[in-house]
């Protein structure tokens, strides 16, 4: 069922029983790596997905949801909380992209977490949109051309820096090394040595297909999308 699209039709497969579906399997996957699924926090990634996506997830217990895109952020934490009715489940955004002064201002008064912080900069921006925000420090572990995330060595300095702003550094995230799962294991287990080092609770590592590695590694955090929602649609060039 992993790889299946999801879909609103079909008699006794509703979107939200597709989902429950799915999300037990991926609690599964997380007590068979030896971890209590209660101890981990599933980041449900509705990135590409339509509203009904959320909605769903939501209807499931999944209340933290991330997004890549200010612009569909946006509009799908209106169009959610539009359509919700009294006592329904409040979503926790998280923003998972690169983070744009004028992005976070679009979107600043629906994420209640910000995983992508990563410069001084970015933390400037953050404290004057979202002062006290939560976020994570992103590391580039694997050190790769374009892709988001400081330096090993710029932790501690944007720890610190963010902190002195009024930001609430709540841990670190990485998306692991391209290649066969373990292969990012050492990575994973740096970045969780580190946000101990430092006294950080959260990191927030491992997706749909190198989880078990994070979880091995100490991940309190994953953020999984195709798992639970299957293949995405094709993304709009930004």
């Amino acid at each position: 069922m992993n790889g299946e699209e999801l879909s609103a039709a079909g008699p006794g497969r509703s979107l939200e029983r597709q989902v429950a579906e799915r999300l037990g399997v991926l609690r599964e996957r997380i007590a068979a790596s030896g971890r209590d699924p209660a101890s981990v926090k599933v980041v449900a990634v509705t990135k590409g997905l339509g509203s009904d996506v959320a909605r769903a997830a939501l209807a499931c217990g999944l209340t933290d949801l991330g997004e890549n895109y200010a612009s569909e952020l946006a509009t799908k934490a209106a169009e959610v909380s539009s359509s919700a009715s009294p006592g329904a489940p409040v979503p926790r955004w998280h923003f998972l992209g690169k983070i744009h002064r004028r992005d976070a201002r679009k979107v600043a008064a629906f994420v209640s977490c910000w995983q992508s912080l990563a410069s001084l900069h970015e933390a400037e921006t953050l404290a004057a949109v979202a002062p006290g925000a939560d976020v994570l420090v992103q590391v580039d572990v694997a050190g790769l051309p374009g892709r988001n995330g400081c330096r090993p060595g710029e932790v501690g300095g944007i720890v610190r820096g963010a902190s002195g702003l009024g930001l609430s550094v709540i841990g670190l995230m990485a998306v692991g090394p391209p290649g066969e799962p373990d292969e990012a294991l050492q990575a994973f287990e740096w970045l969780a040595g580190m946000a101990h080092e430092m006294g950080l609770a959260e990191v927030s590592m491992g997706m749909s297909e190198d989880l078990e590695t994070a979880l091995r590694a100490g991940a309190t955090m994953v953020r999984v999308g195709r798992a639970l929602f299957g293949p995405r649609v094709q993304m709009p060039a930004r």
